[in-house]
């Protein structure tokens, strides 16, 4: 999956250029506290705020049978309210000493981060810590994980249940993931949302919420030895629960074994579109595979100069878009997706049959190594265009800890991308979209029957 895009290709080169120099200017310093918790610093010193992140290696991959929707949940819960902290105190503390705040759930992991001045950082910390020991869950129906768990249903509703294009979306995604952790999406099956108690609640918080199984990631104008004894003061003192976190549900994703077609109709849908989806891979599973593919995927649809583009947009003007994408910074396999829309009038038979005869005039023929160097590039030179967000930086370190990585995989991965090979590049197309691959074909259209 490409990594975060900003400005235009000579501003990314330009910037790539000049920052390698300085590398060693935002490395990550990490260590460790006594009670597990690893830390993170990642030096920015540009102004005076910081990013404070703590990462917990829990997300809806991990949730019990029957119990989806948990992780995600508890994301809302843990805003609500502590021993110390009433209703909606610390949101408002946040804001009154000039901070935001927010978080967000994966399959792989739940994140909450705060940026701030960096002489907040240690009520910051402070926070955290109170809700990674005192969250108040209770019965009462007016209650933090009541409330919250409606909520949540009324989010699904209105993100999922009422859009068409992610229905149809969660239709390929549970076929896709068939048997595996990742089939249920991350706000869960409405039923089991519904059905999820303060019991669930607690025993989920008890099991997951704890040092040792948390990342603390600080970017900003601190230094590692500021750190340290903020993170000392405030989560050192956190005895590690003992709990027996077991290991993750990671496993590997079965290939598809057959081709289906999935079509979705709604008055509410405006523009029709057709996708592919492919059993891909991931960096974690096979990060060579995963890079060349990126690369190769970037030459194929990824902007504006592809293949596809410019054949489909620009030269037959039979869609009015054209991409392939990957999902490969999932800790296990993620699809490789094909995806257009189709200009008026245009058929989604038409449209499928210019998109196959490119792909496999791509899978014959191959690229040029000029393509693929300027793919490589591009795609290295937007990740080190993204260290110069502090907040870009904060996610990528602690997103590839929690999924087990490691800080060189970052580092490392401007070069690595660069190092990709025209060969390497429509190998890994190859291996993903040849002739004895199975797909899910989804089809959205604004009726039924239209096309």
């Amino acid at each position: 999956m490409k990594r975060i895009f900003a400005g235009g290709l000579f501003a990314l080169s330009a910037f790539a250029s000049s920052a390698v120099a300085d590398e060693s200017a935002w490395t990550p310093t990490v260590f460790n506290l006594d009670n597990g918790m690893e830390v993170v610093v990642v030096p920015d010193h540009r102004a005076p705020v910081v990013t404070h992140m703590v990462w917990y290696k829990v997300g809806a991959v991990d949730e019990a049978e029957g119990k989806s929707g948990i992780a995600h949940l508890f994301e809302h819960v843990m805003f609500k309210e502590t021993d110390d902290l009433a209703p909606g105190e610390f949101d408002s503390i946040v804001s009154r000493n000039g901070g935001v705040s927010n978080a967000f759930t994966s399959w792989d992991y739940t994140a909450y981060f705060e940026r701030v001045a960096k002489d907040q950082l240690g009520t910051m910390m402070a926070l955290e810590a109170e809700r990674m020991t005192d969250l108040v869950i209770n019965d009462d129906p007016d209650g933090p994980f009541i409330s919250e768990r409606d909520v949540v249903k009324e989010e699904r509703r209105q993100r999922i249940d009422n859009n068409p294009g992610v229905i149809l979306q969660e239709m390929v995604l549970s076929e896709l993931w068939k048997g595996h952790p990742y089939e249920i999406t991350i706000i869960g099956n409405m039923d089991e949302v519904a059905a999820l108690t303060p019991a669930d609640g607690l025993a989920f918080y008890k099991e997951y919420y704890s040092p040792e199984n948390a990342i603390l990631v600080v970017a900003g104008d601190v230094t590692p030895e500021e750190v340290r004894v903020l993170a000392e003061e405030h989560y050192g003192t956190i005895a590690p629960t003992g709990t027996a976190h077991g290991e993750r549900k990671w496993a590997p994703v079965a290939p598809l074994t057959e081709t289906k077609e999935l079509v979705y109709s709604d008055p509410k849908v405006r523009q029709p579109s057709w996708s592919r989806y492919y059993s891909g891979t991931s960096e974690t599973r096979d990060r060579e595979l995963s890079y060349a593919l990126d690369v190769g995927l970037e030459v194929l649809g990824g902007g504006m100069t592809s293949r596809l583009y410019q054949s489909l947009v620009e030269d037959q003007q039979i869609a009015i878009n054209a991409n392939t994408y990957a999902w490969t910074t999932l800790h296990d396999e993620g699809p490789a997706i094909i995806t257009a829309s189709p200009a008026p009038g245009v058929t989604l038979d038409v449209l499928e049959a210019a998109i196959m005869a490119e792909v496999e005039k791509v899978l014959e023929e191959g690229f040029t190594d000029a393509e693929v160097e300027r793919a490589r590039n591009s795609l290295a030179a937007q990740a080190i265009y993204a260290r110069d967000s502090q907040s870009n930086m904060a996610n990528t370190f602690g997103s590839t800890l929690a999924l087990g990585g490691s800080i060189e995989d970052v580092l490392d991965y401007p070069d690595a991308m660069r190092a990709i090979t025209t060969e390497q590049a429509i190998a890994a197309v190859r291996e993903i979209f040849g002739a004895d691959r199975h797909y899910i074909e989804a089809h959205l259209l604004p009726a039924e029957g239209d096309s």
